[in-house]
């Protein structure tokens, strides 16, 4: 497998491409929950997109905050998660080793 590494902007912060999103998601479900939950509880008040813009950008907030994070703190396992993800078309299933060390890194340092 070539996995490459997960892209980059100019500034070096991770961009949220589908395979970022993915290797990141079990942590963006836990640490953007109450952004998630308010905008969701949100859109089914009011189905008018505009009452809901600033909702969006909390959660959208949250979820650059935390790949910023997840990136400064483990970039390279990280990288090779995402990588692994792009690779395999965001199946799990294929990449439950780079996944294992990724978490491990993450939560163990």
């Amino acid at each position: 497998m070539s996995a490459s590494s997960a892209p980059v902007d100019s500034s070096g912060e991770p961009i949220p491409t589908s395979s970022v999103l993915m290797a990141a998601s079990k942590h963006i479900a836990v640490r953007c929950r109450p952004e998630n939950v308010a905008f969701l509880n949100c859109k089914k008040k009011d189905p008018n997109p505009e009452k809901c813009l600033e909702k969006g950008r909390q959660v959208t907030r949250c979820v650059l905050s935390l790949l910023k994070e997840l990136h400064q703190k483990c970039p390279k396992e990280m990288d090779t998660y995402a990588g692994c993800m792009y690779y395999y078309t965001n199946e799990f299933d294929f990449c439950r080793k780079e996944q294992q060390d990724f978490e491990k890194f993450f939560l163990y340092g």
